[in-house]
């Protein structure tokens, strides 16, 4: 029977206020310990973990406490491994939000001071490190054209009356190339490889205000911080936010031999190709991601580190501030694997470690971790003698000519950052959810119940344009004008063939000072 537009209207709030419940319910979950994964979580051990002082530096986004061990190859910590490994949390949870206050200065200001409370408080509890709880605020380009059009009152920072987007910082580097002012947070935008996935018709790219990312290795602290941020008490900071999505996902777990988290999570679920996944693989595709000279530590992704890249040296109101790009990609494990009875022939290990990292790699059948080291640096020129002589690019090889530096730099604060560092500091985690644990909108994301391999990809760059340069180089596009003469999903390219892209978005991260609805304090 046709329902009338009021049966229609009932029905539509009656769906958002369901919607809203299942949201605030999820909060209270930790990371889906119900059933087969209570068990994995029950089996699992914590890392061990060093003592951290629970300094609060400027930055929101550098992960404190982190341990560096060395691996022998197979994922086994040694004494005298050639290989340094950072050990990342093991639990990740992204959650967006829109804002549902007015647009009103009074209304920003208030909460901008109540959602600061929430987070001091959280800060009280938990030390900024994996064995605490890591928070990060992001904020979009929707946020400050909508809620800051421009700045009413003058400071050290800003002249009264600038406007959107005037006020965010200027990415020197874009705007020379574009001819035109170019800031360091863009607008998401997709890539020659990005494909949906089987079912969808196109990749999203959200216009969510604010994503916030935690971490930890414990999952009860993510599930305090959460609540925290977006329960509906007065002490909590719900009522500020609209939930939309949920993200939560895992990493490691595996070195010392132990089973993994995302194997035994992947094998539980029965996902496809699971039953490949090696014993203590860090990451659903069988090899470590976090070799330390493959990730930008430290400064190194700050607005102001790299000299004259953007406006913020030295008195920016971003400075200690970054960017941080936030996808979601399914992965198919059963294609990345091949049949269950070759996975592990060293015909098929050879193909998936030169895709993973770069041609002419021979390390025999188990090896987890691969050598990332300032040496391993790939310009154009090789990447397209190797192309031409061994028919293959390589993941890691394809995307070095822009994410590690060509020369040596010192940034603002002393720092020597030699020849070949990474510049992307990056925090991917993977996920069974499908593509979110939770969604506000389940049919316009795609939602299905059914568990599915994928990666909640973040990464945080100095600006948005190095994220989006890296991403080109990923299918084979460099700045100087250079196209790889190979489609960006051939399987030489890399790992592009076995990823589908769901979603996209960029923001904008605070310095900690900022975090809590920034430039607000500038509006009267």
């Amino acid at each position: 029977m046709q329902q009338n537009e009021d049966d229609q209207s009932c029905s539509h709030t009656r769906r958002r206020f369901l919607s809203h419940l299942a949201g605030t319910m999820a909060l209270s979950h930790p990371a889906s310990l119900t059933g087969m994964y209570q068990l994995v979580e029950t089996l699992l051990r914590s890392p061990a973990r060093a003592e951290a002082a629970a300094v609060l530096l400027p930055e929101q986004h550098i992960l404190q406490g982190i341990q560096v061990i060395q691996d022998d190859g197979t994922g086994t910590r040694t004494r005298d491994g050639q290989i340094e490994v950072v050990v990342p949390p093991l639990y990740h949870q992204t959650m967006t939000a829109r804002l549902k206050i007015p647009t009103t200065p009074q209304a920003l200001q208030e909460a901008q001071a109540h959602l600061e409370a929430v987070l001091r408080r959280l800060e009280q509890a938990y030390a900024p490190t994996p064995a605490g709880l890591s928070i990060t605020l992001a904020w979009s380009l929707p946020y400050f054209e909508h809620y800051i059009p421009f700045l009413h009152q003058s400071s050290s920072y800003f002249a009264a009356g600038t406007r959107y987007p005037d006020y965010l910082p200027l990415d020197h580097q874009a705007t020379a190339a574009a001819g035109k002012p170019m800031r360091a947070i863009l607008d998401a935008r997709l890539f020659p490889s990005d494909q949906p996935p089987p079912g969808r018709t196109k990749v999203l790219l959200e216009e969510n205000h604010v994503a916030i990312l935690l971490r930890s290795d414990v999952p009860a602290h993510i599930v305090d911080g959460a609540t925290a941020l977006f329960g509906p008490d007065s002490n909590q900071a719900g009522s500020l936010f609209e939930l939309t999505s949920i993200r939560r996902g895992f990493v490691g777990g595996g070195f010392d031999g132990a089973q993994s988290l995302p194997c035994a999570r992947a094998r539980a679920a029965g996902v496809a190709g699971s039953a490949c996944i090696p014993q203590n693989a860090e990451l659903f595709m069988g090899f470590t991601s976090t070799q330390k000279a493959a990730l930008g530590l430290g400064r190194i992704a700050n607005l102001e580190s790299l000299p004259g890249l953007t406006d913020q040296w030295p008195h920016g109101y971003f400075l200690h501030g970054t960017t941080l790009h936030l996808s979601h990609l399914l992965e198919n494990l059963n294609d990345w694997y091949g049949a269950v009875q070759m996975a592990n022939q060293p015909a098929s290990f050879a193909r998936r470690i030169q895709a993973a990292f770069r041609p002419g790699l021979t390390s025999p059948p188990g090896t987890r971790t691969v050598g990332e080291g300032l040496e391993q640096h790939a310009d154009v020129a090789t990447i397209r003698q190797n192309l031409k002589t061994t028919g293959i690019v390589g993941h890691s090889a394809s995307m070095q000519p822009v994410t590690r530096l060509s020369q040596s730099v010192t940034d603002p604060y002393g720092t020597i950052y030699p020849t070949g560092t990474s510049l992307l500091q990056r925090s991917d985690f993977n996920t069974l959810d499908n593509p979110f644990f939770y969604s506000s909108d389940p049919e316009r994301d795609g939602y299905m119940p059914t568990p599915a391999a994928g990666l909640h990809f973040a990464t945080f760059a100095s600006t948005s344009d190095l994220f989006h340069r890296s991403r080109l180089a990923m299918d084979g596009h460099y700045a100087n004008g250079t196209t790889l003469d190979l489609d960006p999903r051939d399987r030489a390219m890399g790992i592009n063939a076995f990823l589908f892209t769901t979603h996209r978005q960029n923001f904008l991260v605070p310095p900690r000072v900022h975090r809590s609805f920034p430039l607000a304090e500038f509006l009267k």
